[in-house]
């Protein structure tokens, strides 16, 4: 069962003046000349035929590092004096940020040291110590991960850089709002993927007052709604997505103030929708994002007529694990009604394997997988049962397949897919 979506009421921008403004957005644009690449904006005729209007999305997908987080990072640390970068720097990250620490304090030849979640996804730890830092894996999260960060600074003196609740980080990342302007001038929504609220509260600061900035949160991770209603930043009791990229328990004070001030709104998507987008980008727009970067598409699948057009919706990042790629492909896949996982009885007697799997194929499934059992208490004698997975074309397909089995005599049970229509 898909987790309930819920947002925040639309509200007018705030009149208390945020942390960071579009002229410390401007300010940080100068500095990343150079240094960041200007990336694309794609259109999107599959999404903007669902929404009535156009959408675009906004590839820091092939941002250097494979995320917008090098913008905030190099902004950071290049602002530190010489005595401070002497010391080196210090991060706590689930990847993204690890990274564009890793290759800003390269760049400016400043030692860097980064603490990583456990479980944090192989490739990008790797990546991470191929740009030259130090890597620590301790933790279950970006929270845990950060409070080692942060005794490190103390015992070390080095400077600890932020994944997000810092101005300097806020102002690089709203550059990407910078870009948005230029690439789409008519924009009226911008939909960011929303963690710890660096992107989000940057990209509103760039912006002007008439384009709604609405965040998108992981529903199993939503610090925001609750922090918002609460008028503080609120932690989380537990989290629990397959977007590690925004999982993070708590907004930070300075993110906290800049998301109240500036940001219109707020959606969850849960993990089936998150699932949708990844393989919609895939399919559809040819482009590899991980989990946490699909959460605007997301948004724009589960309510395709909420926003107004034209909409940019942002892919924050593509470093995904190919093992959790593989599994959230095949979930998406299930929950978009391509894949199904059937148990068939049938008569225990030579050739009855053979007539379903032709049966099967005779309604247009692909047959990818089969495992025959005799072994059960609940079998009558002279029968068994087959599991199957099937690859199948949507909804209409699975009811047609599973009607010419029961028609044929078997009696099917189909596996339960949260979040499938």
């Amino acid at each position: 069962m898909a987790v309930p979506q819920y947002t925040l009421p639309p509200t007018p921008r705030s009149a208390t003046l945020p942390p960071v403004g579009r002229a410390d957005v401007d300010a940080a644009r100068e500095l990343l000349r150079g240094v960041v690449t200007t990336t694309p904006l794609e259109g999107s005729r599959a999404l903007s035929e669902l929404c009535a209007g156009p959408v675009v999305l906004k590839c820091e997908n092939l941002q250097r590092t494979g995320s917008f987080k090098i913008r905030g990072a190099y902004t950071r640390i290049a602002r530190l004096d010489a005595a401070q970068r002497a010391r080196g720097v210090v991060a706590a990250s689930a990847g993204n940020h690890a990274q564009g620490v890793a290759l800003a304090g390269a760049m400016l030849g400043v030692a860097t040291t980064v603490f990583m979640p456990a479980r944090a996804a192989l490739p990008k730890v790797a990546a991470t110590r191929g740009y030259g830092a130090t890597v620590h894996l301790v933790g279950a999260t970006i929270d845990e991960s950060l409070v080692h960060a942060r005794a490190f600074a103390g015992s070390t003196g080095a400077e600890l850089v932020h994944p997000f609740d810092h101005v300097d980080v806020i102002a690089g990342q709203g550059t990407v709002g910078l870009e948005i302007l230029e690439q789409c001038p008519d924009v009226a929504t911008v939909l960011v993927p929303a963690g710890g609220g660096g992107l989000l509260g940057g990209i509103a600061a760039a912006v002007p007052d008439g384009v709604q900035v609405i965040g998108v949160q992981a529903a199993g991770a939503a610090a925001w709604p609750a922090s918002l209603a609460a008028g503080a930043p609120t932690e989380l009791a537990d989290m629990r997505t397959m977007a590690d990229g925004i999982a993070v328990g708590c907004p930070g004070d300075v993110t906290y103030r800049q998301v109240a001030a500036l940001v219109d709104d707020l959606v969850t998507v849960d993990d089936d929708a998150l699932a949708r987008a990844l393989l919609h980008c895939l399919e559809r727009a040819k482009m590899l994002v991980e989990p946490a970067g699909a959460a605007a598409v997301a948004a724009l699948l589960e309510e395709p007529r909420r926003f107004r057009t034209p909409v940019v919706a942002v892919l924050s990042g593509g470093n995904v694990d190919p093992v959790v790629l593989g599994h959230v492909i095949q979930h998406g896949m299930a929950v978009a009604a391509r894949y199904l996982e059937l148990r068939i009885r049938v008569a225990d007697r030579p050739g009855a394997l053979a007539a379903l799997l032709t049966l099967i194929g005779a309604q247009g499934a692909n047959v990818l997988d089969v495992a025959h059992s005799r072994i059960s208490g609940a079998l009558p004698l002279g029968e068994v049962d087959v599991a199957v997975s099937l690859e199948t074309r949507g909804p209409e397909h699975i009811a047609a397949v599973i009607a010419a089995l029961r028609a044929a005599g078997h009696g099917v049970q189909e596996k339960d897919v949260p979040g499938r229509p």
